[in-house]
């Protein structure tokens, strides 16, 4: 059976972001045996939540770990939580249909130049996406720097209290040095 690695990319990011390519360079470098999949999420949250269902149901029976970053990381849960599989969150967003309420409106993806709008509907879309309970808080690791200049740290550090926490004074909402913590991620994940 194949292990797999599913990197989920923030809001209005794409595969082409630099920890997706830091994470599929890494992997393909030092562990060959894993497969890397980093899906293009659509910008709009209710169509991404389909991708993301998609996956669970592709990838139901497989060893798999999910790592995701900003918004994510709010669907790595989602989906890790699906499979019952392991995730790490990079700098979550723990309540992005609070955060999005600003980008409400036409927006341009500036990693595919794709066109959208966001409205309030979206919003609800990702709150029916939150999953509340961390019934098995062992499968979370999550990754904070208090620098994070878009999201408050301390939302994820009180949500996801009972699980693996690293939080680091400084940084910024990317997660400086994030490559130094991919073999570790590996580790946990499988």
């Amino acid at each position: 059976m194949p292990t797999t690695l599913i990197y989920l990319h923030g809001f209005m990011s794409s595969p082409l972001s630099e920890k997706a390519r830091e994470t599929l360079d890494y992997v393909q470098r030092h562990r060959p045996d894993i497969q890397v999949r980093v899906p293009k999420l659509p910008n709009k949250p209710g169509e991404a939540v389909v991708t993301l269902d998609q996956l669970a149901a592709d990838y139901a029976h497989q060893k798999v770990g999910v790592v995701g970053s900003s918004l994510g990381g709010y669907f790595t849960h989602y989906l890790a939580n699906k499979l019952g599989c392991h995730g790490v969150l990079v700098n979550p967003a723990v309540k992005p249909y609070d955060l999005l309420q600003h980008y409400l409106g036409p927006q341009t993806n500036p990693y595919t130049n794709e066109r959208f709008t966001l409205v309030p509907d979206d919003m609800s879309e990702l709150r029916k996406a939150e999953v509340i309970d961390l019934p098995h808080p062992e499968h979370y690791w999550v990754l904070l720097q208090t620098g994070d200049e878009t999201l408050d740290y301390r939302q994820a550090a009180d949500k996801y209290a009972a699980a693996k926490l690293t939080i680091e004074q400084g940084g910024n909402h990317r997660f400086a040095n994030y490559q130094q913590y991919l073999p570790e991620i590996i580790n946990f994940l499988f």
